[in-house]
């Protein structure tokens, strides 16, 4: 099996798995967490596509490698700022005692 092949099939299952747990859990927080599994199956999938070119000898395309990249960076700014908001919205439904 090629590592294409590989990879190809680690991003469908990371994208199964984040899509599966963003419809099954009740938690936002697990929502949000699922949300990243599947987004990290699918930068893999650019990055493969990004690569594809290359393993048959064509020099390989930069612009996924790019998108993957920008990408990672407002997934990571987006996640951050869901967290906060989740734990501001848990302080004010909960008041002082949710510690």
């Amino acid at each position: 099996m090629s590592p294409g092949t590989v990879f190809g099939i680690m991003a469908a299952g990371l994208i199964g798995i984040g899509l599966f747990d963003l419809i099954i859990r009740p938690s936002a927080l697990r929502k949000l967490l699922a949300f990243n599994i599947m987004g990290a199956g699918v930068f893999l999938l650019f990055g493969l596509a990004g690569q594809r070119g290359a393993s048959a000898g064509f020099p390989g395309d930069p612009v996924p490698q790019a998108i993957v990249i920008t990408g990672i960076v407002v997934a990571f700014a987006a996640s951050a700022l869901a967290i906060a908001l989740l734990l501001r919205l848990i302080e004010v439904e909960h008041g002082d005692d949710a510690s």
